[in-house]
C-alpha cells in the first residue's frame, strides 16, 4: 500500500507542473484593445444546425444587431436534416432581413461527422475569404465582427480563436457547467501563451479559406464525429503556428446555453472527450492523460476514505494541491470571461473528479448520442 501514496503524490506533482505552466502561459496572452480604423474585412458566417427552432431566433436576432457594414457580411445556414421547424424559422428571418446576404443550404452527408460535412458544404459557395463559425444555440456581441476585423487589420493572422461562455441561470447545475467550461477556456488561453495551442471552440472560430484549403480541410479526421475545430487547429499548428492567434477581448466572447439535464450534459462531454484519441499534439495527449489520472486519483482516494487503507492526510494533500492550482487558473479565466462574478467552487470541486473520471473512461469505450443520432467509436 505504500506505493499507492507515492504514485498519487507523483501524479499531483506532474499535474501541478502542467497547470502552473498554463497559468504562466495565460498571462502571456495580452488583451487586445480596438483602434479607430474603418472596417474592411468581409466575413462569411457559417452556422450548421439541427433541430434548433428554439435557439435560432436568438442567434439570428444577434446577427441583425451587429455593429458592422452589412455589405461585408454573408451568412450561410446549413440545415443538417432538421425534423422540427428550424428551416421555417430561417426562411422567415431571411425574408424579414433581406438586406443581409443569407443562404440556406441542406447538408450533404459524406462522412461520420455531420458538422464537418455542413461546413464543407458551405465552403465552396462562401463569397468571402474569412470564414467564422458559430453554433445555433449561441448569441454574439454587437461588436463581435468589428473587433475581429480590427484585430485582422493589426496582425498578420490566418486563424483566430475566441472565447465561449455560458449564459446561466442562478442554479448549481448551470454553475457547475460554467466551472467546467471555464477550465477549458483557461486551458485554451494558457496553451496559446506557451506556444502549444491545441484546443478551441467551433462556436467562435475564424480562419481564411486559403488556410482551410492549404490544410486540406477536414480530410484525415472526418471519421470522428466531433472536432471540426480542434483538429483543424492542430493541423494548422504544424506549419502555420505564427499565423494562429487567440483574440482576447470582451467583445469577442460568444455566449451559449448550458444543458438542462444530466444525461445531455454527460453525452455532450463524452462527445468532447472522444476527440482526445485523435489529437495530433503529443503535448495535448499527455496533458489529457495526466488530467484523467489526477481526477481518477482524487475519486479513488475519496472512495477509500472510509476504510483504514488510506491516510486521510494524503487525501487532503491531494485535494488541496489540485484545488489550489485549479483555482488560480479559474480565477484568471473568470476575471476575463465573467468579470469576477465568482463564488468558491468547493462543492463542485469535490464532485468534479468523479464526474470527469466517468466521462474520460466512458469516452474511451462507449458511444454517445447527439442531436437524436447515435455515434460509436
Amino acid at each position: 500500500m505504500e506505493l499507492i501514496p507515492i504514485f498519487l503524490c507523483l501524479i499531483v506533482v506532474v499535474y501541478s507542473v502542467f497547470i502552473i505552466q498554463l497559468i504562466l502561459g495565460y498571462d502571456k496572452v495580452k488583451s487586445f484593445k480596438r483602434t479607430d480604423v474603418s472596417p474592411k474585412t468581409a466575413f462569411t458566417i457559417i452556422v450548421p444546425f439541427r433541430n434548433e427552432e428554439k435557439n435560432l431566433p436568438k442567434l439570428l436576432q444577434s446577427f441583425s444587431k451587429l455593429n458592422y457594414p452589412y455589405k461585408l457580411i454573408e451568412v450561410i445556414l446549413v440545415d443538417d436534416f432538421s425534423t422540427d421547424t428550424s428551416e421555417r424559422v430561417c426562411i422567415k428571418w431571411r425574408l424579414e432581413h433581406e438586406y443581409l446576404d443569407t443562404t440556406l443550404l441542406e447538408n450533404l452527408r459524406l462522412s461520420n461527422s455531420p458538422k464537418k460535412d455542413a461546413i464543407g458544404r458551405a465552403m465552396p459557395i462562401a463569397k468571402h475569404d474569412w470564414i467564422i463559425t458559430t453554433d445555433a444555440d449561441c448569441t454574439v456581441n454587437k461588436n463581435w465582427l468589428l473587433t475581429l476585423d480590427n484585430y485582422i487589420q493589426n496582425n498578420e493572422v490566418e486563424m483566430i480563436v475566441g472565447a465561449v461562455v455560458y449564459k446561466t441561470k442562478n442554479n448549481w447545475f448551470h454553475q457547475f457547467q460554467q466551472l467546467d467550461l471555464l477550465s477549458l477556456q483557461g486551458t485554451t488561453i494558457g496553451s496559446f501563451g506557451i506556444g502549444k495551442p491545441f484546443m478551441c471552440n467551433g462556436a467562435n472560430f475564424a480562419y481564411t479559406k486559403k488556410l482551410f484549403r492549404a490544410l486540406d480541410g477536414f480530410n484525415g479526421n472526418n471519421k470522428i464525429a466531433s472536432g471540426d475545430d480542434v483538429f483543424l487547429l492542430q493541423k494548422a499548428t504544424k506549419n502555420h503556428l505564427d499565423k494562429i492567434h487567440y483574440l482576447k477581448n470582451p467583445n469577442f466572447i460568444v455566449k451559449t446555453k448550458p444543458e438542462n439535464d444530466l444525461f445531455h450534459l454527460f453525452m455532450q462531454r463524452v462527445r468532447w472527450a472522444s476527440k482526445t484519441s485523435g489529437y495530433n499534439s503529443n503535448y495535448a495527449k499527455f496533458l489529457a492523460i495526466v488530467v484523467l489520472l489526477m481526477n481518477l486519483s482524487i475519486a479513488i482516494a475519496f472512495s477509500l476514505f472510509p476504510f483504514p487503507l488510506f491516510n486521510w492526510k494524503i487525501l487532503l494533500l491531494l485535494f488541496l494541491a489540485k484545488y489550489g492550482v485549479d483555482y488560480a487558473l479559474l480565477f484568471k479565466t473568470n476575471t476575463y470571461l465573467l468579470k469576477g462574478k465568482w463564488i468558491l467552487p468547493l462543492a463542485s470541486s469535490m464532485i468534479y473528479p468523479f464526474y470527469s473520471s466517468l466521462v474520460g473512461i466512458y469516452s474511451l469505450f462507449g458511444s454517445f448520442s447527439w442531436k437524436g443520432r447515435r455515434f460509436t467509436r
